[in-house]
């Protein structure tokens, strides 16, 4: 019973450090930032109805949305390759095939209304000196909340039903991020090459990285600097702060460059998938692994104190 005592005395203060003392430091050192759940509650709610056949005719045409973006799932290529659209904006713009899918109603219907408002970027684009390469929506001379309704309406009519980890990512992040892991670079995928001799495939890796080069730079200066690789981001920071950074960059950064992005929960959830899936792609067995071997350490307890009763029984 004493070795019993000892044991108990050792987890009471193990588990103390773990769950008390190490997050009161941790509280100390990070502000804790209250998350919203993706509610989006300082942009308002859509009230009409919207209509597919009207947004979609907005969408291509007054809305000018194919003169920046393509549409992929609806025919639409992009007007420019991604280092002439960086040149022009700063940055490529979206394909908008799954927008209407990982973004939220009320973000959408604001980033087509006031895109810095949306994005949080007035301290960036004050409209006077800077202005955002988005232009706000004016109308089509009709009402205006309707025909904003009516895009976002046909924007999430086109949107796939599946989405993968993978496409969310790309979507929402992989413009301005690279996720080295993933071997995925601003403007693609890096391909791939057979062997170590030089072949014409060797000469496309050089032309594609001297384009990546190139993109980055225009990023950069857009930005302020270049965004950092998101390869093991998902084990450098918390939930908390990765979910609360992701909803609202200023709360955790103020006069960060970094827009707001506007995922819906479950847009979140997909795109920290794939960071999980390319960052720490061994968690899965790992945490496997880590039942067994603790379950081996109460076998091997439990066997242990028996044996020690064995041996003692006649000496005490």
């Amino acid at each position: 019973m004493k070795e019993l005592r000892i044991l108990l005395i050792v987890l009471f203060f193990t588990l103390l450090v773990y769950w008390g003392v190490e997050p009161f430091a941790h509280s100390k050192m990070h502000k804790h930032v209250e998350d919203e759940n993706f509610a989006y509650k300082d942009l308002p709610t859509l009230t009409q109805k919207g209509d597919v056949a009207r947004g979609k005719a907005l969408v291509m045409g007054a809305g000018a949305c194919v003169g920046c973006h393509s549409i992929k799932a609806a025919g639409m290529p992009a007007p420019m390759d991604p280092n002439t659209a960086a040149a022009s904006y700063g940055v490529n713009p979206p394909d908008l095939s799954n927008v209407g899918a990982l973004f939220d109603e009320r973000f959408l219907a604001e980033l087509i209304k006031n895109p810095t408002k949306a994005l949080i970027l007035e301290h960036k684009f004050d409209g006077k000196t800077r202005f955002f390469p988005m232009p706000a929506f004016a109308g089509a001379g009709g009402d205006k909340d309707q025909e904003v309704a009516d895009m976002v309406a046909y924007l999430k009519s086109i949107a796939s039903k599946e989405i993968t980890p993978k496409e969310a990512y790309t979507t929402s992040c992989g413009r301005c991020h690279a996720n080295r892991y993933g071997k995925w670079t601003q403007i693609g995928f890096v391909p791939k090459t057979k062997s170590n001799i030089v072949t014409n495939q060797d000469v496309d890796l050089l032309k594609f990285k001297t384009k990546v080069g190139e993109y980055q730079a225009h990023l950069a200066k857009y930005m302020g600097k270049l965004p950092p690789d998101l390869s093991i981001m998902i084990r450098a920071r918390s939930e908390d702060f990765m979910k609360t950074f992701i909803e609202d960059p200023q709360s955790q950064l103020k006069g960060t460059a970094m827009p707001r992005v506007g995922l819906t929960k479950e847009g979140y959830e997909k795109v920290t998938a794939y960071l999980e899936e390319t960052g720490d792609p061994s968690k899965p067995a790992r945490e496997s692994l880590g039942i067994k071997v603790i379950g081996f350490f109460v076998i091997f307890t439990l066997l242990a104190l028996l044996w020690k009763r064995s041996l003692w029984r006649d000496l005490h």
